[in-house]
């Protein structure tokens, strides 16, 4: 099992070496406030199978409690993934960086009481395999 994970820019690039365990979607105020999010999908991964391939001084980092690091990209500031120094062996990767399709599977959403009051996780929303009907795409430098 081989992942490719980058960031927006591109100038972070991560290869995943081993399983992607324990993934959860996170509706917690820290995981919103950090990804602007309803909430952030999350997996953890061996710290040694997680390897940066290019971009590695273009990681910055924010230590929000003593021990517990977000990294991040400086150019683009796309997560990428947490570090805690009470379990240095595995990261928890952010799997909305990941550019390859994975084999495992969100297990549960967590902290859903404080999760955003626009959020409904079960809502019957339309869903688009691109932008939505009513947008005016004249008006929209396209980039997706």
């Amino acid at each position: 099992m081989k992942y490719q994970a980058s960031c927006l820019c591109q100038s972070v690039k991560v290869e995943i070496l081993g399983p992607i365990t324990d993934i959860i979607h996170c509706h917690c105020s820290l995981c919103r406030k950090s990804t602007g999010t309803a909430y952030a999908t999350n997996g953890f991964v061996a710290t040694s199978d997680c390897i940066v391939t290019e971009g590695e001084r273009e990681l910055g980092e924010f230590e929000f409690k003593p021990g517990r690091k977000r990294h991040f990209c400086k150019r683009c500031a796309s997560p990428i993934y947490s570090s805690n120094s009470d379990d240095p062996s595995r990261v928890r990767l952010r799997l909305g960086i990941l550019d390859s399709a994975i084999a495992e599977r969100p297990m549960s959403h967590n902290f859903v009481a404080s999760k955003a009051n626009w959020e409904e996780m079960d809502a019957a929303l339309p869903r688009y395999d691109e932008f939505e009907p009513t947008r005016d795409l004249s008006k929209i430098k396209r980039n997706v």
